[in-house]
């Protein structure tokens, strides 16, 4: 199929692939721009759980961008201090990081609540490896998160304890979030049933629509 063609398709087949190259395209070229405006990768993510509601409810789709881009990020105790720098309701940045730093797992994003040195982290009870200085993380939903991260135990990703974080496991920080709309990529199969029963619906009624009005005529 030449480029001609694609252009101007003189057959169903022709435009189907003609429009699925777009589709491609422009979702490539959203993911530039993203990328280009975050500094950081995934530029978009979704709260998968309530540990942050009510401030980012579950299914919100967050904007996150480089921990430093748009000014340096601030732990909730430097913010409070400062009496400025409020994020989400709450004074400190929310960050976005991968837990004891694995790699390939679904990220965990929470507030930064203070900085500790390797020498608190061990006062803490890390110890070996684990004690090193990082961030001290904290879900705001005060109910299912009573506790900082690093005084718990993360199940679901087979930690024991979740180690301080290191400032190169932060992807970034949230800067804001849509409500409802991470509904979509965690149900993404639904999404795309829904999505192919919406158009097949349109299709049938515009069928029907214009069958009556070629019997008008």
């Amino acid at each position: 199929m030449s480029l001609k063609d694609l252009l101007h398709p003189k057959s169903e087949g022709a435009t189907f692939v003609r429009d699925i190259i777009l589709i491609l395209l422009v979702v490539a070229g959203i993911g530039i721009v993203l990328f280009g405006v975050s500094g950081t990768w995934p530029a978009l993510v979704a709260v998968e759980s309530g540990s942050m509601e009510p401030n980012l409810p579950t299914y919100s789709l967050v904007f996150v961008v480089d921990e430093n881009r748009f000014g340096d990020w601030m732990t909730q105790d430097e913010a409070e201090a400062a009496d400025t720098h409020k994020v989400f309701n709450e004074y400190g940045d929310v960050i976005v990081y991968q837990p004891n730093g694995m790699k390939g797992v679904t990220p965990i994003i929470h507030r930064a609540i203070t900085t500790v040195t390797k020498e608190e982290a061990q006062a803490l009870g890390f110890t070996g490896d684990a004690a090193h200085s990082g961030v001290i993380t904290k879900g705001d939903n005060e109910i299912t998160n009573p506790y900082p991260d690093q005084f718990g135990s993360f199940p679901s990703y087979g930690i024991s304890r979740m180690e301080p974080v290191k400032e190169e496991w932060i992807v970034g920080k949230a800067v804001f979030a849509i409500p409802l709309i991470g509904w979509v990529p965690l149900h993404i199969i639904e999404s795309i049933l829904i999505a192919a029963a919406v158009i097949i619906c349109i299709e049938i009624v515009s069928r029907i629509v214009s069958k009556r009005k070629s019997r008008k005529r």
